[in-house]
């Protein structure tokens, strides 16, 4: 789609861009998930959970609902599925008796390790593959960019 932009930035930009954006989302999260499916037996969900888990030790439900915006309950059950596999475990939050303190099982780190790889390769294949270096560089400002200011400014933060 070719995007013209006036000083009134016309409604059909945003929508085209909207769409663009959202479709591309969620063909790169499926490609993902096929991927992980396959050689790992997990989703791109389980995935990103899991490395979030690894990167913040420690943390706690409303930490991980809160990074990917989605419910406190969707995300405790979420983790409930991760602990039946023995990916993850919670651990009493010494600071707040009605919180869990979550971390990474030796099995769950294992995985996230060997997952990584998948996602990092299947991305570099998938954007590589379509955008030049200059490109990529320049969405990955402009993405970063829109993020910051809709985290800021709380945009799409689930109220349950």
């Amino acid at each position: 789609m070719e995007y013209t932009w006036s000083g009134d930035r016309a409604a059909a930009d945003f929508s085209g861009l909207f769409a663009d954006l959202v479709r591309c989302e969620t063909r790169l999260y499926n490609a993902l998930n096929d991927r992980l499916r396959e050689r790992h037996g997990i989703v791109t969900s389980q995935y990103e959970c899991l490395s979030y888990l690894r990167d913040h030790p420690g943390c706690r439900v409303a930490d991980v609902a809160a990074e990917f915006a989605i419910g406190v309950g969707a995300t405790s059950k979420g983790i409930d599925r991760l602990e039946k596999q023995g990916w993850a475990a919670r651990r009493p939050n010494p600071a707040d008796r009605r919180s869990s303190l979550l971390a990474l099982t030796d099995d769950g780190a294992r995985l996230v390790e060997e997952s990584e790889r998948t996602v990092t390769g299947g991305l570099a294949e998938l954007l590589g593959g379509a955008l030049d270096a200059p490109s990529l560089s320049a969405v990955a400002q402009a993405l970063s960019s829109l993020r910051s200011t809709l985290e800021r400014d709380q945009v799409g933060t689930p109220t349950g």
